[in-house]
């Protein structure tokens, strides 16, 4: 069965902005798409761009499951975990199950379960010591998806994601906003990766299934987060934010959290297994090409 194919059905649980991104280009490709969102209004806007969409979460369980994940080839879950479990397997792991077709899952997980390794460098072999509850959910549900595939079969593939950027969600955004913050916490650093290569990873294994693996994405460069702050207001011609530093820095709870781990995270094995090269394997090609089109854009206009 070509990549191309008719046949191919991707159901999406979660049709965020990665799955979202990845079901356009599939949609594109001539793939059948479906997925679920968590409102009826944005279920009734995905329909009508070609995706058939279905409510779902937690406290609503898809109705006729089994049709609808039935005729799947690839499925993805982006859904996160609640402090229940994973809402998906606990609502439809017999349904996935008993899908015929299937021949990949993608789990969407975060680079966050390595927890803190004071800037040291980690890769799959590492194992997860998340640091927070966050994180913590994450690696019980990377556990869950990947018991599954050993249960039932089915190919399951875990993708850890660094800090997604991408149309309409970026640095270059914030600081047009008003709200970008520049921290400083000597030796921090992040990892990050453009959406768009995340949806190259998730086609490269889809073309290559490889069951029970797990992934890094992310690009080549982890960055101290107040240097692509800088790079963006010198982008847009703008003076840059005071610098704040990092213990008088008004974060949310949620944003502090994030600067609780500290690790630099190796992305061979999408380059090795998965013949992946990056269209941006730094923030620095990400951002400029993000400009590229803002403003090519804005000549249309």
């Amino acid at each position: 069965m070509s990549e191309g194919s008719p046949s191919r059905r991707l159901f999406c649980f979660g049709l965020g902005y990665t799955a979202l991104r990845l079901a356009e280009t599939l949609l594109a490709d001539g793939w059948q798409v479906a997925g679920t969102s968590r409102s009826a209004e944005s279920c009734a806007e995905l329909t009508a761009r070609g995706i058939a969409a279905y409510r779902f979460d937690r406290d609503h369980p898809l109705e006729d499951a089994a049709r609808s994940i039935g005729g799947a080839t690839h499925l993805i879950s982006s859904v996160p975990p609640d402090g229940a479990g994973d809402p998906v397997l606990d609502a439809h792991a017999a349904e996935i199950a008993h899908a015929a077709r299937l021949e990949w899952i993608g789990y969407l997980s975060t680079t966050g379960v390595y927890g803190n390794h004071r800037g040291l460098w980690v890769d799959e072999a590492t194992p997860p010591t998340p640091t927070g509850e966050r994180g913590e959910r994450r690696a019980a549900a990377e556990a869950l998806w990947l018991d599954y595939w050993w249960g039932h079969g089915v190919p399951v593939h875990i993708f850890r994601l660094a800090g997604i950027y991408g149309p309409g969600r970026n640095m270059l955004a914030t600081v047009k906003a008003g709200v970008a913050k520049r921290i400083d916490k000597p030796g921090q650093v992040f990892s990050r990766i453009h959406v768009d290569d995340v949806v190259a990873v998730l086609r490269a294994s889809i073309a290559r299934p490889n069951g029970g693996q797990a992934y890094n994405v992310c690009d080549d460069a982890p960055t101290p987060p107040r240097e692509v702050v800088e790079h963006a207001c010198e982008l847009l011609g703008v003076a840059p934010p005071p610098l704040v530093d990092f213990d008088d820095a008004a974060l949310s709870p949620m944003a502090r959290s994030f600067y609780a781990d500290n690790k630099r995270v190796r992305n061979d094995r999408i380059k090795e297994e998965l013949g992946v090269t990056l269209a941006y394997p730094d923030y620095k090609a990400g951002l400029a090409a993000l400009l590229d089109e803002e403003l090519a854009d804005a000549a249309d206009d």
